[in-house]
């Protein structure tokens, strides 16, 4: 696949372009005054609250309609998961869950009740309340968390000149229905929960200030909402980007990895942070660097290609950067 083929494929990537909704919430959000003891920065992964000589984080996250009934363990599963993650990728650790649960019957939420419950085993995080109803005409699912961070990775302190470091768990397999590669449900929970303390360990040690997990905009979409809210570009190695053998390139760049992050690093402190990964049998590799104007460019052997102009055009409304 050539590489004009490869950007036309992921600019119409439906994942990504669901991600322009966010703009409904970044117009109506952005006009509210911050608040008067602290500003609370809206558009990272988790709402960081300023707390004693700490944060509160909080976040929610809703599955969709067709998985939660295709899929209702999964999905039950998943909702913890991205929680979960949301809370360790801003550097910090979570304390609690509740959910937000519709279902057609007391049976329709079984299965939605058994995947939560093996999620919040798995990654010792309590589901401590919420709102049930089973009279619905519909089955729906939310779940939002609470966690606590000492020092936090944002999305907004990308800074021109930092490495963009691509983490991952290879140690997964595709999921036959998604573009999923399940690095989760079958995993050791206390490696689960390890691999997942790397995250505050290095934003504790003042090693990484800014990343973002993975998301269903997979790994260039995901990139592109950090360099938004950054108010940077970026310039992205596509050769240099590891994938597992099971998958080619152009399918893991639409992925959900279930373990995924793209930190944006020092240069200085890029070997150890790869250190701190790699000890852990994970995948942390260098893909590229944040630049200071306001594109993401894509380059394969010799071609290169603008995959997007935040300086023309938004994606979630969260940016530093006003398009023209």
């Amino acid at each position: 696949m050539s590489l004009a083929e490869l950007v036309a494929n992921l600019r119409q990537n439906p994942s990504l372009l669901q991600k322009c909704d966010i703009q409904s919430a970044a117009n109506r959000l952005s006009a509210i005054a911050p608040n008067s003891d602290a500003t609370i920065e809206i558009g990272d992964d988790c709402a960081a609250i300023p707390d004693g000589e700490g944060y509160l984080l909080l976040a929610a996250e809703g599955m969709l309609p067709q998985f939660v009934e295709a899929e209702p363990w999964f999905a039950g599963w998943s909702a913890v998961m991205v929680n979960v993650s949301d809370i360790y990728a801003m550097g910090g650790y979570p304390i609690a869950l509740v959910d937000t649960l519709w279902g057609q019957s007391l049976e329709s939420c079984d299965r939605l009740w058994e995947g939560m419950q093996a999620a919040a085993k798995a990654y010792q995080v309590p589901i401590v309340g919420g709102h049930t109803n089973c009279h619905s005409v519909y089955n729906a699912l939310s779940v939002a968390i609470l966690g606590r961070a000492k020092r936090l990775i944002t999305s907004f302190d990308a800074q021109p000149g930092d490495r963009l470091l691509l983490v991952s768990d290879f140690r997964g397999i595709p999921h036959p229905n998604y573009p999923f590669w399940d690095a989760a449900t079958c995993a050791d929970p206390m490696q689960l929960r390890d691999n997942l303390a790397i995250l505050p360990m290095l934003a504790e040690a003042g090693l990484c200030r800014a990343g973002k997990d993975i998301s269903n905009a997979g790994i260039i979409g995901t990139l592109l909402m950090l360099l938004e809210t950054s108010g940077c570009g970026a310039v992205v190695q596509l050769d240099q980007i590891p994938h597992p053998p099971e998958l080619a390139l152009e399918q893991w760049l639409v992925s959900f990895p279930s373990y995924g992050f793209l930190l944006s690093v020092n240069p200085e402190n890029v070997s150890a942070v790869k250190a701190s990964f790699q000890a852990h049998d994970l995948i942390c590799e260098v893909i590229g660097a944040v630049q200071a104007e306001p594109q993401l460019v894509l380059r394969s052997l010799e071609e290169s290609c603008v995959f997007w102009d935040l300086s023309q055009q938004a994606l979630t409304g969260f940016s530093q950067v006003q398009p023209i």
